[in-house]
């Protein structure tokens, strides 16, 4: 193939106003020359006369291409429409614009399950799925184009994998358009942070293909899953084509003696406990509540570290009335007599870091889906490998085969003190948590606690859901809020990096659109910067929205470690703020926000204007009308 001296042209680097200016750069590009043998690496392939004019929009499809009269696209969205997926989120790219054009006009009515879902750049599109799975426990799909797609959402396909979090991503490739976009295993760049890849060479290889990549997301260890489809592939036409019966994943669960067993210690426990760690879906949440009910057992949660957990203010949920626990279940959490956990990261990462890059904290630490395990049992108790969902229902089913009306009896009498003794913690801790933040309550900068406790009362009532990390904003929600809900927090990135929280937050705001939800986002200024052009999609699709500021104006974390190291090496911590601020100037968010269309207000620095500022910014998200208030606050 060609190659060019030293000319390059961009992805999307042409419009369509634009054409006349892209075939005056036809007419002057450097004459091709061919490549000489050994030299494959000195230089990428410049695109052709043809594929400038293709990038240019400066081209008529051939009417061959109209007789076309069922594309295997439509049946890659059938396909999709049938696994349930809701949204698929985009930047758009032309290695999938067969896909794209049946996503947007296939079945009736169109661009409905999934729905096309505009972002501004690929690791936007795959954090909003990241964001939704979380809330749902199920995909959402993120395309992705070529070489260049991928690479840009690496850094997001990364944070999934180390969460544990089933997102379905196609990745087009077209090896007809500029070669720098194509490759011949685009999968490869990313598969030692994916848990499963496919590139099928035909239409009927493609269309199972998106099927087990769904299963392969939703089956523990959870993760990322990504198949290459072709152009070609997309724009075939295929009459005939059917698409292959769906067969669920089967998820692996305890025998039969082992769940008689664990049933008959739970009901003849005088003192139960169940620990329960993050499950996959609202409904091991809603199996773990009944299993509880059933036997009186006190129960610990992870509902203030992320999604799918037992509700923090359900009576059983605490300590309960005495903490000397004679049998503890573990259900996806470890430290119990009996702990039932899935597979983890580890028990794959080895067959797909073919590299041996060997990151870190995927093997041995990671071996479960996370969560932490009650204080009934020590670490060395017996460990199950299986689905603890997928295992509840034939443990409840034993529960109520050996409840006789003598434990019943007993049952309910250590449910109702375990339900006394926790709601007396609970006013305790709230107590106490109330105490230790008053102060700083009337400064300015405004304190972190004081936007988390003045929140509270205006969403308590709704159906909400914090999908933004609140670690780096003190983390407030733990003590003051009461999370109930599967989605009630969504918790930390995953492997910690920025650039999360806003695509996040509009994933999960994907998934509360339709069913009355309202997502908060306390967002922080550092993260936001990475990608502010989320807030367009949020107001593209009128999503129930509310961003608010943890506006510190630097990179707090960083700035304090540089003071600290600056100490330590007695130089003093003078200029501690060079590279770690974001100062002269200051960063005006409610105007980034109104350039992107979404209504806002701030900045606010007296908190004596913090809760009206917050009622309107609910009344507004409530709506489908997102809001952003930019909070100037104190460090953390």
């Amino acid at each position: 193939m060609a190659k060019s001296q030293k000319t390059s042209f961009g992805r999307r680097g042409f419009l369509k106003s634009a054409a006349t200016g892209a075939a005056a750069l036809v007419a002057t590009a450097p004459a091709a020359k061919p490549q000489a043998p050994g030299n494959e690496s000195s230089a990428a392939p410049a695109p052709n006369q043809r594929q400038l004019a293709r990038d240019a929009g400066n081209v008529r499809p051939p009417a061959a291409v109209r007789a076309i009269t069922r594309p295997g696209s439509d049946l890659m969205v059938q396909t999709l429409r049938d696994l349930g997926v809701e949204y698929v989120a985009a930047n758009p790219g032309s290695s999938f614009e067969g896909l794209q054009e049946s996503l947007i006009n296939y079945g009736h009515p169109p661009n409905q399950m999934p729905e096309f879902i505009t972002a501004l750049h690929e690791e936007s599109a795959v954090t909003m799925a990241h964001g939704y799975a979380k809330a749902e426990g199920r995909p959402m799909l993120a395309l992705l184009h070529g070489t260049i797609g991928v690479q840009h959402a690496a850094m997001s396909i990364y944070q999934a994998y180390y969460d544990r979090v089933p997102v379905l991503m196609i990745a087009g490739n077209d090896p007809d358009f500029i070669a720098a976009h194509t490759a011949h295993d685009m999968a490869g760049m990313v598969r030692s942070f994916t848990k499963w890849d496919a590139e099928p060479k035909t239409l009927e290889e493609a269309l199972p293909a998106i099927q087990r990549a769904y299963n392969e997301a939703i089956t523990p260890p959870m993760g990322p899953t990504l198949v290459v489809l072709s152009s070609e592939l997309q724009k075939e036409n295929a009459p005939t084509a059917a698409i292959p019966a769906y067969r669920p994943p089967q998820f692996p669960v305890i025998d039969a003696a082992r769940a008689k067993e664990i049933a008959k210690a739970l009901v003849e426990a005088q003192n139960p406990r169940i620990a329960v760690g993050r499950l996959r879906t609202p409904e091991g949440v809603r199996r773990a509540v009944e299993l509880a009910e059933l036997v009186g057992a006190s129960a610990s949660t992870t509902a203030t570290n992320g999604p799918m957990s037992f509700p923090q203010g359900h009576s059983l949920c605490g300590p309960g009335a005495d903490t000397n626990y004679d049998y503890t279940l573990g259900l996806e959490a470890a430290g119990a007599q009996v702990s039932i956990t899935g597979p983890g990261l580890a028990q794959i990462a080895p067959s797909r870091d073919t590299g041996n890059i060997g990151f870190g904290g995927i093997s041995g630490s990671a071996g479960g889906r996370g969560g932490r395990g009650g204080r009934g049992g020590a670490n060395t108790g017996m460990r199950i490998e299986a689905d603890a969902e997928a295992s509840l229902p034939l443990i409840i089913e034993q529960v109520k085969l050996q409840i006789t009306s003598d434990r019943k009896a007993r049952i309910q009498d250590r449910a109702a003190k375990n339900a006394r003794a926790n709601q007396e913690a609970r006013v305790a801790a709230l107590e106490q948590a109330l105490e230790t933040k008053k102060a700083g309550w009337n400064g300015s900068p405004i304190s972190t606690a004081r936007v988390y406790a003045e929140m509270w009362p205006l969403i308590m009532n709704e159906d909400w859901c914090l999908a933004s990390p609140s670690n780096f904003s003190g983390g407030h929600n733990v003590q003051l809020w009461e999370h109930n809900k599967p989605y009630s927090y969504l918790g930390g990135q995953g492997a910690g990096g920025m650039g999360y929280g806003a695509p996040a937050c509009v994933g999960a705001a994907l998934a509360a659109k339709a069913r009355n939800r309202l997502v908060v986002n306390i967002q922080t200024d550092g993260d936001l910067n990475y990608a502010p052009g989320v807030l367009w999609t949020a107001v593209h699709h009128k999503l129930p929205m509310l961003t608010v500021m943890h506006n510190n104006r630097a990179w707090h974390q960083e700035y304090m470690f540089i003071e600290y190291m600056a100490g330590v090496r007695g130089r003093g911590a003078e200029r501690a703020h060079i590279g770690s601020t974001l100062r002269d100037p200051h960063i005006d968010y409610a105007k980034m926000a109104a350039g992107y269309g979404m209504a806002a207000e701030g900045p606010i620095t007296d908190p004596a204007k913090l809760s009206a500022a917050l009622k309107r910014g609910v009344a507004s998200a409530k709506r489908g009308e997102p809001y952003l208030i930019d909070v100037i606050t104190q460090p953390r």
